[in-house]
Order: structure tokens, then C-alpha cells, then sequence
């Protein structure tokens, strides 16, 4: 058997009380606890659901200033981190569906809109009704508080198209008709860049009043 002599310049180390081993054990299970928390968050946060805030009023009333919602990222498939290509196909979204996507005029930044078409719908806009196929939007979620009534060479919010999606495209308008920056402006919205599905207001603050909307947590997003 090896063992270690000490000369007399270099004393034996003490031994190790319970107490001191007892808080070294204890750290190291909060430090592989947190590891683990972080982790798992990650792994929600890229593969099943993520947290997004509603910084304007494109899509009243539907959501508001200051909400607070929940995203579902896996309802359309998995999607591999930083490239958001889809390697497990879940569904493809469809009219009617409230999706947050990485804007095509700027990757940077996040918007949210309702699905109006898909690959192969004709959509066009006359005096403000939209219609895809030649068919109104069946309970259209659309608001207008605007009169005003613009022609097609003067600005395509209110008479627009008609325009076909290509495949693999969406066409996206806010629920805020006549204030909505969307598919009638920029163009179509790749189903790459769907981040997800918005389903759940989870918090709602009114910055203006700097009070909860209380009658929104919880509401599903449709």
C-alpha cells in the first residue's frame, strides 16, 4: 500500500467534518438542480411553447397592448434550433390560425397575424371585404374604424389583388384592418418562419392605466 509522507513544512491536511462535507453535498444538488431547470426551460422554450408580449395594435381586438402570450411551437412539428426548419411534420397551419413569424422585410424582429390563406387560395380585398376564393371570410374577426375607403393605385389597404399564395406561403393580415402592416404590404410569409401558434393570454397589463387586465388572463386566443 502507498501512502503520502509529509515533511515538517507541510502539514497534514485536517480532516473533513460532517457539517463542512454536508454543505459541499448540498450545493453541488442546488447547482445540478438549477443545471437541470435551465435545461429543461431551454428545451421548452425551443421545442414545445414560448413566451411572447403584444407590443402593438395591429391585431385588436383579438389582443391587446400589453398582452402577454402563450406561443405552441410544436403544434405544427418540430423544428430544428436557429434554422426553424420543421424535422418532425406535425400539420400545417391553416386559415383562420393566430401565428407569431419571423417578419421577411426584417428576421430580427417577431409579428403576429391571422392566417387568410394558403398555398393555392385566391385572395382579394374589395372596399375593405376580404375574400378568399371569391367567398367572404366566414365570421371575419376583421375591425375597421376608419370610413375612409382607398383605391388600389392610391394604397392597397382596402382594395387589394387579387393574388394567388404560392406553395410553401401564407397570407397574413392583422385583426386591426385599417392599422395592420401585413401580406398586403410586404408579400407572403414562408412556412419556415412560423414560429408557432398562439393559444393562451397568460398576463395582460395596461401600461396606460398601470393595472391588470384580470378578465383576459387565461382567455384562449382564437
Amino acid at each position: 500500500m502507498l501512502s503520502r509522507r509529509f515533511s515538517k513544512s507541510e502539514p497534514a491536511p485536517a480532516p473533513q467534518t460532517g457539517t463542512e462535507a454536508g454543505k459541499k453535498g448540498v450545493l453541488r444538488e442546488y447547482a445540478e438542480a438549477i443545471a437541470l431547470a435551465v435545461l429543461l426551460a431551454l428545451f421548452i422554450r425551443a421545442f414545445v411553447v414560448q413566451a411572447f408580449k403584444i407590443p402593438s395594435g395591429s391585431m385588436l381586438p383579438t389582443l391587446q397592448i400589453g398582452d402577454h402570450i402563450l406561443v405552441l411551437k410544436s403544434i405544427y412539428g418540430v423544428r430544428m434550433p436557429f434554422t426553424n426548419k420543421v424535422i418532425i411534420p406535425v400539420r400545417n397551419p391553416v386559415r383562420g390560425d393566430v401565428v407569431v413569424f419571423i417578419y421577411p422585410v426584417d428576421p430580427s424582429k417577431d409579428f403576429i397575424k391571422r392566417i387568410v390563406g394558403v398555398a393555392g387560395d385566391k385572395v382579394e380585398i374589395r372596399n375593405k371585404k376580404v375574400l378568399v376564393n371569391g367567398k367572404p371570410i366566414p365570421d371575419d374577426p376583421g375591425y375597421y374604424d376608419d370610413p375612409t375607403v382607398y383605391p388600389i393605385l392610391a394604397r392597397p389597404r382596402d382594395n387589394f389583388g387579387p393574388v394567388t399564395v404560392p406553395p410553401h406561403k401564407l397570407f397574413v393580415m392583422g385583426d386591426n384592418r385599417d392599422h395592420s402592416y401585413d401580406s398586403r404590404f410586404w408579400g407572403f410569409v414562408d412556412l419556415d418562419a412560423v414560429r408557432g401558434k398562439a393559444v393562451l393570454i397568460y398576463w395582460s397589463w395596461n401600461s396606460d392605466r398601470w393595472r391588470v387586465r384580470w378578465g383576459r388572463l387565461g382567455d384562449i386566443v382564437d
